[in-house]
């Protein structure tokens, strides 16, 4: 019996590639969701050889407001099993000088794409008493971050929908779980601004590991993980600490080395 398809999106690199070949590895077929068709068409072509599964590119861009009623609309013959909202991305200013064009989009991908396609495919996943939702957030989240100001705004709304959520849907058969890493090494700094901020100083984890913790947390039904021993041990910090104060730290971490 067909383990249910696993819907990924920003799965044309990083962290959603990663967790992709996760997917694809325990026998679900994928589909992968990102801007990029030729990206995306390679990895569906390589996942398909790999693991004997299919997969299937499906290009849209998360900051068009329309985007996930028609993702949802162009899988209705898909038994989604997995869905994983990865898509996502930062930008690196102060607040009032960023142009609000990219504070709104990054409002749409990070929060209301995330928030729309969980409510569209949850029922669904209700109804058969089965299913894992997967919400990538950062650990971003749990602190203020002057210069990433709406950044890390959008990954505290992502925690707390995630848990809440998770929480309404205890015992239905379905889960919920917010994966929360800390500085990965994936395009998304360059992407950002960030390369050469204090927060990518020293090591950082690989989108292979992440989405190794992320993946086994999700299939487990846990509703949080912090990726990354070190990455817990100071998100536990955090809960002492006043928000002033972290709010601070962030604002170092975010400068330029």
């Amino acid at each position: 019996m067909s383990k249910g398809t696993a819907l990924v999106t920003g799965a044309s690199g990083g962290i959603g590639a990663e967790l992709a070949k996760l997917c694809a590895a325990g026998g679900h077929d994928v589909i992968l969701v990102a801007r990029s068709t030729a990206k995306l068409e390679a990895l569906a072509q390589s996942l398909s050889q790999d693991h004997g599964i299919a997969a299937r590119p499906l290009s849209a861009d998360l900051a068009d407001p329309k985007a996930p009623k028609a993702i949802f609309e162009q899988t209705r013959g898909d038994r989604v099993e997995l869905l994983i909202n990865n898509a996502g991305f930062g930008w690196l200013g102060a607040y009032s000088q960023i142009d609000w064009s990219v504070e709104t989009r990054m409002a749409q991908v990070n929060m209301v794409a995330l928030a729309e396609l969980t409510r569209l495919y949850l029922p669904e996943m209700l109804q058969r008493k089965s299913g894992r939702i997967l919400n990538v957030a950062s650990t971003a989240a749990f602190v203020p971050g002057p210069f990433m100001a709406m950044y890390y705004a959008t990954k505290a709304f992502v925690v707390s929908l995630s848990l809440a959520i998770a929480n309404e849907v205890k015992g239905s058969g379905v889960t919920v779980t917010v994966l929360c890493p800390g500085p990965t090494a994936t395009g998304f700094s360059e992407a950002a601004g960030t390369a050469g901020s204090k927060l990518f100083e020293g090591a950082a984890m690989s989108a292979q590991e992440v989405a190794r913790d992320g993946y086994r947390a999700m299939m487990a039904g846990q509703p949080e993980v912090i990726s990354g021993t070190r990455n817990r041990l100071m998100m536990l910090g955090t809960r002492l600490a006043p928000r002033t104060m972290l709010a601070g730290i962030a604002r170092r971490l975010n400068s330029k080395a």
